[in-house]
């Protein structure tokens, strides 16, 4: 029974018959064969059909459209057109396509269709291959499974449940859950990246019942083999040979995703080696056969792993590549102090190759030199001759062997073999110098020798023998013998020149001879002065170096300079250094040179072995900040302040050259000092900075200070290494302007000074012009009105005492001398002073010394006659008595009087039959110069019956008793009557 796609394919051929029949033109040739099949490995769709014989017959071109869906819904994923011509030769027509999801994980269909002159011919039908997610299988699978997917490219998976199950969760490093469940769940991973090298786990979980509700799998994400590197081959026997190379990339797939080499040769078209594996662990891979007859050969290196391959090309011949064994068993035979031959055991498969060897000597002092040199060979071993050898010097000795012929690379490095060569004269000379110091009679020479560049001691036992002779005087050599390691010592020589000689000795021989010249002088050598000056001049330096220059002249062949490594140590380990005869200047590098310490450098022009001081310099390798001086102050005035520092020390205890001094200065009120500049300091605070150029000006001051400030000061020293920061300060307080303080009083008492001066000196002149007392036939005694007779009556009330001494309280009513107050007030408000005394009765009516004056009831009146007329209007009579306080009151006096009460001593007082006092009224008596003996009576005092009077002189400390007839002798015009009064 014929099926459907028969009946089809029957109803096509005859229309084609009938077309080509009628028309006599090409018509469709319908496909009458499809088969679809796949491959799971490759993933791959095979598809497979044919066309009628009778359209094979027209051998047409034909094009192909072929179309790919997925599902039961038939979406098409995939179309391309197919191009061929057709043959007579029965074989059906194929082609293939990969799928980038899992063919696994849905069902795949295929159909065709023909096209012959634009004319297209109807589809065949769906041909499909079923996929696992139609199965009535309750285990749940995913797929791919262990995929080898290459780094950025897509990756296509799917889930797909048991019969039972739909898919509930995916797992890709995070969990994600599914929004709709169904049994098959598809998902891509775009540009995937490279990730652990065991590979990515992907999982997904199930809901319902099954098998299991969980399946997963490993993604394994690489790149392509990376291409072979580092290829070589060689041979060690020229029997066997061995290909090496770098296997280059291999960290992120493994297992047997690892990539395969394979190692193709193409003269004898041979596969030398094949599945050569890669190693996480090893990076070279190695390929080794036998070399036989063949010794030229042509190679191509594949290296492949699951997403694709690699290849490289090169060349080997045999000869060009030999590497020969290590040498073994050495030994040597000495054949002179400096030469030495070494044997080695051959290898047999050494003996058909020509070899070269180096021998590496290795010195004590870790100087290692090479020798290249032919082997020579017997049946069983090898030697080589090494000369040019050390005498008496440890050797280290191995080999190592190459092809002499096309050279390749080294052998391995025999083992070492350590000798002792044979002893010999010292060679080479010894570097030797002096330094000279005079004393009584003659010179200490201090010798030091050092060994030159190429000295050798090629022996044990070394000695130093020294020799100086004397080139003026015929006298014998002397000489002596240091032993090493010692380098110095000390010889006296005179004031003759003299040649000194050393060499060094072993038990073989003796080293050429070194030599120096030392000229004659006296206790001071002439060959120390310098020529042109003895100052030392200033050189620079930079980290444990110095350069030290001269001024070079012809008449040397050389130079040397000399100094001391440490200075202030004794000895002081003296260097010195030569330079040739065209030099101006040497770089003296030495590492013992410490920063902060001064050195000296002698520099001397040398020529037939004679030196001659030429300079002397000085210099620092780094100078550092010197110490702080010792600051004090020597003067403090207002606006201005003096330091001083005068003991601080600018010498060589420094630890650099004083190049002056920076002064700062800082207050509340900021950087306004005339003649400073700001500095801002590392802290941030701002100072005033005055900078001093001279290192021995130790003395500064600081002007135009701000009275009653506080001021903060330091002084530091400058050196090439700068100055030290700013920790301790001198701390002052600016002091006030006395001068304006005082200036006003001092300008009120300069006049007063000068006024007080001017009287003092001309007091007798000032007392005779202005206090002139008148005589009798003055008019200002003259009173017309009082005028009886010849003579002229005073009145006590027209008349104005200088003091008045009142004895009888109703006379002074009388003459209202007193305010309305009582006297019991009076006396209570009165404050007398104690150095006025008055003359008090007793009860024996003798007179004594009191300084109370109410007990008398004695008042003392000072005249105000000699007041100014100013104050006369104005006297207070009633506060006459505040005229005697403790404190007087400042009343305009032109005149005082010297003198008041004071004369009523003991020694003055007298008998009351000598001097009677009455209780009778006051009379007024002038004073008047005396007219007969010339003495002035300032005081007098005279009782109440007429007649008698008493008169005082306190100049000569005189008391007269007056009668009443020689009262016309002080006041002419004075008649006397009762009362008493006492003037001054």
């Amino acid at each position: 029974m014929m099926n459907h796609f028969g009946l089809q394919t029957l109803l096509l051929c005859v229309t084609t018959c009938f077309c080509i029949y009628h028309t006599k033109e090409s018509c469709v040739f319908p496909v009458t064969f499809l088969n679809v099949s796949k491959n799971s490995t490759l993933q791959r769709l095979l598809v497979e059909w044919d066309v009628s014989d009778s359209a094979r017959e027209s051998e047409q071109e034909m094009v192909f459209e072929i179309q790919v869906s997925q599902t039961e819904e038939k979406n098409v994923v995939w179309m391309e057109y197919y191009n061929t011509t057709l043959s007579k030769l029965n074989k059906p027509l194929f082609w293939s396509w990969d799928s980038e999801l899992p063919l696994e994980c849905a069902s795949h269909s295929v159909r065709i269709r023909s096209k012959v002159a634009e004319v297209w011919s109807p589809w065949s039908s769906w041909e499909t291959v079923l996929g696992l997610d139609t199965s009535d299988d309750d285990k749940p699978l995913i797929f791919p499974e262990d995929k080898v997917v290459q780094e950025g490219s897509n990756f296509t998976f799917c889930c797909i449940g048991g019969k039972n199950q739909k898919v509930e969760t995916i797992i890709i490093d995070t969990r994600y859950p599914v929004s709709t469940p169904k049994r098959t769940i598809v998902r891509t991973i775009n540009k995937v990246s490279l990730g652990a090298a065991g590979g990515q786990a992907i999982a997904c979980t199930f809901a319902g019942s099954g098998y299991k509700n969980y399946t997963g799998t490993l993604l394994h994400v690489g790149r392509l083999p990376d291409e072979p590197k580092n290829i070589f081959c060689e041979t060690r026997d020229m029997k066997t040979a061995k290909c090496t190379w770098k296997s280059g990339n291999n960290i992120y797939i493994s297992g047997r995703y690892l990539a395969e080499y394979k190692l193709f040769d193409w003269f004898s078209q041979k596969t030398l080696c094949f599945e050569i594996q890669a190693s996480r662990s090893k990076e070279w891979c190695v390929c080794s056969w036998d070399i036989h007859q063949q010794m030229t050969y042509n190679f191509t290196l594949t290296a492949e792993n699951k997403l694709g391959k690699k290849s490289v090309n090169f060349s080997f011949d045999v000869a060009h590549r030999v590497y020969p064994f290590r040498p073994s068993d050495l030994w040597e035979e000495y054949v002179s102090a400096s030469k030495v031959k070494l044997y080695w055991t051959m290898e047999p498969r050494d003996k058909a190759i020509d070899l070269i060897c180096q021998i590496e000597n290795n010195h004590p002092d870790g100087k290692v030199e090479w020798h290249n040199s032919s082997a020579v060979r017997s049946n069983t071993y090898a030697n080589i001759m090494i000369s040019g050898l050390q005498p008496y010097t440890i050797h280290k000795f191995r080999i190592r062997c190459g092809a002499a012929k096309h050279f390749w690379k080294w052998s391995e490095w025999s083992k070492n073999l350590t000798i002792t060569t044979k002893e010999a004269a010292p060679s080479g000379k010894l570097d030797l110098w002096r330094d000279i110091t005079p004393v009584v009679g003659g010179r200490n020479v201090t010798l030091f020798w050092k060994q030159l560049p190429g000295f050798q001691a090629n022996g044990r036992n070394i000695s130093y023998e020294i020799t100086w002779e004397n080139l003026e005087e015929a006298t014998e050599p002397e000489h002596i013998s240091i032993s090493a390691p010692h380098n110095s010592t000390r010889i006296c020589i005179g004031y003759h020149s003299y040649r000194i000689s050393i060499t060094a000795k072993n038990h073989i021989n003796s080293s050429s001879p070194s030599e120096i010249i030392i000229s004659g002088g006296t206790g001071n050598d002439a060959e120390e002065k310098i020529n042109a000056t003895d100052k030392e001049e200033r050189v620079e330096g930079t980290d444990h170096r110095i350069w030290i220059h001269w001024q070079p002249k012809d008449t040397f062949d050389g130079y040397i300079v000399d100094w001391c490594n440490f200075p202030n140590s004794q000895p002081c380990d003296l260097q010195w250094k030569r330079s040739g005869f065209n030099t101006s200047g040497v770089l003296i590098n030495a590492v013992a040179f410490v920063p902060g310490v001064r050195y000296h450098f002698r520099v001397f022009g040398s020529v037939a072995n004679k030196a001659s001081l030429l300079e002397k310099k000085i210099g620092y390798s780094k100078e550092l900040p010197p110490s702080d001086p010792d600051v004090k102050i020597i003067g403090l005035i207002p606006y201005s302040v003096s330091l001083a520092w005068d003991s601080y020390r600018t010498d060589e205890t420094q630890p650099g050259f004083i190049k002056g001094y920076n002064i700062y200065v800082k207050s509340l009120q900021g950087c306004n000092l005339k003649g400073s500049t700001k500095y801002m300091a590392p802290d941030g605070l701002v100072w005033c900075k005055y900078t001093i150029k001279n290192p021995e000006e130790k003395r500064f001051t600081v002007e135009h200070l701000v009275p009653s400030t506080a001021y903060q000061l330091a002084v530091k020293a400058v050196t090439g290494g700068g100055e030290t920061p700013i920790t301790q300060t001198v701390n002052i307080n600016a002091l006030d302007d006395l001068n304006m303080t005082y200036l006003p009083l001092v300008l009120g008492i300069i006049p007063f000074v000068l006024i007080t001066a001017i009287c003092f000196w001309k007091h007798k002149w000032l007392k005779d012009c202005c206090c002139q007392i008148p005589s009798p036939d003055a008019k200002v005694l003259s009173f017309d009105g009082f005028k009886v007779a010849s003579e002229t009556e005073l009145k006590v009330s027209d008349c104005i005492p200088d003091v008045v001494t009142l004895e009888s309280k109703s006379e002074a009513k009388k003459l209202n001398l007193w305010s309305q107050r009582t006297m019991q007030e009076e006396r209570k408000t009165a404050v007398t002073d104690s150095s006025w005394l008055s003359l008090v009765p007793n009860e024996d009516r003798d007179f004594t010394c009191s300084s109370s004056d109410s007990e008398a009831g004695i008042w003392h009146l000072k005249n105000p006659v000699y007041l100014s007329s100013a104050a006369y209007d104005s006297l207070p009579y009633q506060n006459l008595h505040m005229l005697h306080t403790s404190e007087p009151q400042p009343l305009p006096l032109l005149y005082q009087p010297q003198h008041d009460i004071e004369i009523m001593n003991k020694d003055t007082v007298m008998p009351r039959r000598e001097a009677m006092i009455g209780d009778t009224s006051l009379i007024y008596i002038s004073q008047m110069e005396a007219s007969c003996s010339g003495t002035r009576l300032n005081y007098l005092y005279c009782s109440t019956e007429p007649g008698e009077c008493l008169g005082y002189n306190p100049s000569s400390d005189l008391v007269t008793s007056i009668s009443d007839g020689d009262l016309e002798q002080y006041s002419p015009t004075f008649t006397s009557t009762t009362g008493t009064l006492l003037l001054d």
